[in-house]
């Protein structure tokens, strides 16, 4: 990470997962580029309604205000929109005092290649190719997929993660898809020692847990993270022995043995849900925001 930066956690994210541009969206994909620049500057004084980022946002931003000193978190919009397009937006962030300051509008051509150099730690987007794009050059990203209702636990921030794919690599996964349950668990017990490689979002968690840090010694512990796996006994060794490997603690593990993980989301009140398969993200979405990853072998292009 550029070491102006210093030690913030910084979260990148596209204007659509910010705000609801549907209507703005619809006019591109019927009449193209021209009536959408059009149609934003005409609608330019025009509040958007929050996304399904924002609320998410809101509570990060928030940390700011809950610890003294330099802010320690920083979002920053990355936008397919021209600055001329974009200046709706940022007089709907204005109006809503999030305080973000910096922003890339690229004009139509994808923004994930400002990821590395704003030292993002995650990146959530509308757009699977920008995501794809960022996961493929280390980043933590997940396309964000319209939530049906929203899961929130007050003021605090509660992240989600699935485990192979996400936090760790599927190397587990892989063994799974072509050998069997069976054959995982039996290789999965007899590697319970073997720390499992890191996955995409390990570095995004080992971030977060350097934020909750700070807040050891208050009352307050405004961020809280979950582990919401299909994994079960046997399995589940080697994964509490690779968080305790990595020197890595998550606030709550459930180890569903292959249960719908929507109720279990709702029950946790995530405010954002990680997972690799488009299956687990579609029940999930139901009850909460949910990321998709487009990383591992579940998402492995079939010739």
């Amino acid at each position: 990470m550029p070491a102006v930066y210093g030690n913030k956690l910084i979260i990148a994210l596209s204007s659509r997962a910010l705000f609801n541009l549907d209507d703005s969206h619809k006019v591109y994909q019927e009449q193209g580029l021209e009536a959408y620049a059009s149609y934003q500057i005409e609608h330019e004084n025009d509040l958007l309604q929050p996304g399904d980022a924002f609320t998410i946002v809101q509570k990060l931003l928030r940390l700011n205000d809950l610890l003294e000193g330099d802010p320690r978190v920083e979002v920053i919009l990355l936008s397919r929109n021209s600055a001329d397009t974009g200046l709706r937006v940022f007089n709907s962030i204005e109006h809503y005092g999030l305080d973000i300051s910096r922003a890339a509008f690229c004009g139509g051509e994808s923004p994930y290649r400002y990821v590395a150099a704003f030292g993002c730690h995650l990146f959530l987007s509308t757009h699977a190719e920008d995501v794809r794009s960022a996961l493929e050059h280390g980043v933590a990203a997940a396309t964000l997929m319209p939530a049906s209702s929203r899961s929130e636990h007050g003021e605090e921030l509660r992240f989600a993660f699935d485990g192979d794919a996400v936090l760790f690599s599927d190397e587990a996964e892989r063994v799974y898809k072509d050998e069997g349950l069976k054959v995982f668990a039996a290789t999965e017990k007899a590697r319970a020692n073997m720390p499992l490689m890191g996955g995409p979002f390990k570095q995004f968690l080992a971030a977060l847990q350097g934020l909750q840090h700070e807040f050891a010694g208050n009352d307050i512990k405004p961020i809280r993270t979950a582990l919401v796996t299909a994994r079960s006994a046997p399995a589940h060794e080697r994964v509490i022995k690779t968080l305790r490997a990595w020197n890595i603690r998550i606030d709550e593990s459930l180890f569903l043995g292959g249960l719908d993980k929507g109720a279990f989301l709702k029950s946790y009140g995530a405010d954002v849900f990680f997972d690799d398969q488009q299956s687990h993200c579609d029940s999930a979405r139901s009850v909460v925001a949910t990321g998709h990853v487009p990383h591992g072998v579940a998402n492995e292009l079939k010739l």
